[in-house]
C-alpha cells in the first residue's frame, strides 16, 4: 500500500482535525491536491479533507475541540477548520444531483466512491488516511505515476457537468502532464465536441485557468493542444500562440521566472484583458506590453521601466524567432535608470496649461534624441533661445 511521508500531514493541527472526526466514528482522508502534490514530490499549498460527517457535525466536533469553524461553503457541504493557525476545507462526501454545464446540485452521501467519481480527473481522486495510507478508489494513481491527465470515467459527461474542465485539462497537463507521451486522446476528442459549452462559463473563471495555466514552467504544449481543439479560439478570438515556445526558450536563458501576463501578451487576441476579466493593475500591465516597444531599448527603459521594457523586446526576439542580445538588457537597464531634469516649475511662470505641456514634451523629446546626454542648462538654455 502507497503511503504519504509529508510534514504537513504530521503537523500537530493536521492531526487534531483528522482525531475529532475519527473519534466520533467518522472516516476522514486527505484529498485532491495535497495528496497530489505530496506523490508527484512537489509544494503543497491547501489541505482539504472529505468525510462523511455531515458539515453540521463538523462543525459541532470543531466547537466541542475549540478549533475555529468557519461555513465557507456549508450548503454545497464544505466547513473550513482552523487548528494550528492552519485551515482545513472539509467537504462532506457528496454525489452531483443535477448540473447546467456550470454548477451543481449536489447530495451528501457516505460512500467515498460517489465522491470520487463526481471529481474531474483520476489524478485528483487520489484520498489519503491519517496514517497516510493512500486510497485511490478509480485507479488515478497509475495515471499520476505516468504524468497522465486522464477525466474520470466518461470524458464527455464530466465535461458537460463544468464546462471548466477543458480549460482545467490543458492547465493540469501544463503543470502536471508528460508533454513527452501527449494529450489523452478521449479528453481530446469530448472538448472538441463540447466547444459551444465554454462561451457559457463567466469570464473571471476563465480568466482564472488561464493564468494559472500560462503561470506553468513551459505551457507551450498545452497551449498548442487548446488551439488544435479549439479551445484557445473559443476564449480569445484572434489569439496565436506562435511566439510562445521561442519566449520560453529566452525566458530560460535570460533566467527569469514565469509571468502570465507576459506570456499572454504574446499570445494576444482581441479584448483580453475584458475577456478575462483581469485586474486592473494586470490589465493596465497587458496594455503596455502589448503596445510594443518605445524605439531603442534605453527609451523603452526610460518610458516603460525596466521590467516591462524587458519583457516587451523579449515578445518582439520570440515573434522573430531571434535572440536577444545581452546589450539590449544593459541599455534597458541604462534607459530605467535616467530622470528627466525639466520639472514643469522649471517653465513657470512664463509657460501655462497646453503651453507649458508642449514644452516640457519637447524638450523631454530632445533629451531622448540626445541618448540621456543634455543636462537641465543645456535644455533651458535651448529653450531660451527660441524664445
Amino acid at each position: 500500500m502507497k503511503k504519504l511521508q509529508a510534514d504537513w500531514l504530521n503537523a500537530p493541527g493536521t492531526r487534531a482535525v483528522f482525531a475529532i472526526l475519527n473519534a466520533a466514528g467518522f472516516s476522514a482522508y486527505a484529498v485532491g491536491g495535497c495528496v497530489r502534490n505530496t506523490l508527484l514530490g512537489v509544494p503543497v499549498k491547501d489541505i482539504d479533507l472529505s468525510t462523511d460527517a455531515t458539515p453540521t457535525a463538523v462543525m459541532a466536533l470543531a466547537k466541542q475541540a475549540g478549533l475555529r469553524a468557519i461555513p465557507t461553503g456549508i450548503d454545497h457541504g464544505t466547513v473550513t477548520v482552523v487548528s494550528d493557525d492552519l485551515p482545513h476545507e472539509i467537504t462532506t462526501y457528496r454525489r452531483d444531483v443535477a448540473t447546467d454545464g456550470r454548477r451543481a446540485v449536489v447530495a451528501f452521501s457516505t460512500d467515498i466512491n460517489d465522491d470520487a467519481r463526481r471529481r474531474d480527473f483520476t489524478m485528483n481522486a487520489l484520498y489519503a488516511d491519517a496514517s497516510g495510507a493512500v486510497v485511490d478508489p478509480l485507479c488515478g494513481l497509475p495515471d499520476l505515476q505516468a504524468r497522465r491527465v486522464r477525466f474520470i470515467e466518461d470524458a464527455d459527461q464530466r465535461i458537460r457537468e463544468d464546462y471548466l474542465r477543458s480549460l482545467r485539462f490543458f492547465r493540469f497537463h501544463a503543470w502536471y502532464g508528460d508533454t513527452a507521451k501527449g494529450f489523452d486522446p478521449d479528453a481530446l476528442d469530448a472538448i472538441a465536441r463540447n466547444i459551444d459549452g465554454i462561451a457559457t462559463l463567466s469570464h473571471e473563471r476563465v480568466g482564472v485557468e488561464m493564468l494559472r495555466l500560462l503561470e506553468a514552467p513551459d505551457p507551450v504544449a498545452a497551449v498548442a493542444g487548446m488551439r488544435s481543439t479549439g479551445v484557445l479560439q473559443a476564449v480569445l478570438d484572434s489569439a496565436d500562440d506562435r511566439a510562445l515556445g521561442p519566449l520560453v526558450h529566452l525566458e530560460s536563458t535570460i533566467q527569469i521566472p514565469p509571468d502570465a501576463i507576459r506570456r499572454l501578451a504574446c499570445i494576444g487576441g482581441e479584448d483580453v484583458a475584458e475577456k478575462l476579466r483581469l485586474s486592473r493593475q494586470d490589465a493596465e500591465r497587458l496594455r503596455i506590453l502589448m503596445g510594443g516597444a518605445q524605439g531603442d531599448p534605453k527609451t523603452s527603459g526610460y518610458k516603460l521601466g525596466e521590467a516591462n521594457a524587458r519583457d516587451v523586446h523579449l515578445i518582439e526576439a520570440a515573434s522573430l524567432g531571434a535572440a536577444l542580445e545581452p546589450s539590449i538588457l544593459d541599455k534597458i537597464k541604462i534607459g530605467a535608470a535616467q530622470t528627466f531634469p525639466i520639472k514643469a516649475a522649471d517653465l513657470m511662470p512664463n509657460l501655462q496649461g497646453p503651453a507649458l505641456g508642449a514644452a516640457l514634451k519637447a524638450l523631454e523629446g530632445r533629451w531622448i534624441e540626445s541618448d540621456f546626454l543634455l543636462s537641465r542648462a543645456d535644455l533651458l538654455g535651448e529653450l531660451g533661445k527660441e524664445g
